[in-house]
């Protein structure tokens, strides 16, 4: 993998964060505490609040983790490894990399 390829995979790994880091943003006020006042909410819009603020916990949830992955992949870029299988060394196909930006190993590896 060239300088070029790194370069580009880290434009895109930089605007797949930016988007997390939007996504994470606007989320953020439906994981909120669901108030407890009967009178204002009835019990079936309490628990469709209770079920929205658990789907939304679970979305921030999988993009913590996604941030971390790409993180790492901007860390494997710094240190020269990003687009090489850490178990086998072997190049990560460039398709593979488009669509899990944060791949870090090639498909024989990750299939095992």
């Amino acid at each position: 993998m060239n300088e070029h390829d790194h370069r580009y995979f880290e434009r895109l790994i930089k605007v797949r964060l930016a988007s997390l880091e939007a996504e994470s943003a606007s989320g953020h006020d439906a994981q909120a505490i669901v108030e407890l006042d009967q009178q204002a909410v009835g019990r079936l819009s309490r628990m469709d609040a209770l079920q929205n603020q658990a789907m939304a916990k679970a979305q921030q949830a999988r993009r913590d983790v996604e941030t971390r992955r790409l993180q790492t992949a901007l860390s494997r870029i710094a240190e020269g490894e990003y687009g090489y299988c850490e178990d086998c060394g072997d190049l990560i196909a460039r398709g593979r990399l488009e669509l899990d930006l944060a791949a870090s190993k090639c498909v024989s590896c990750a299939s095992d």
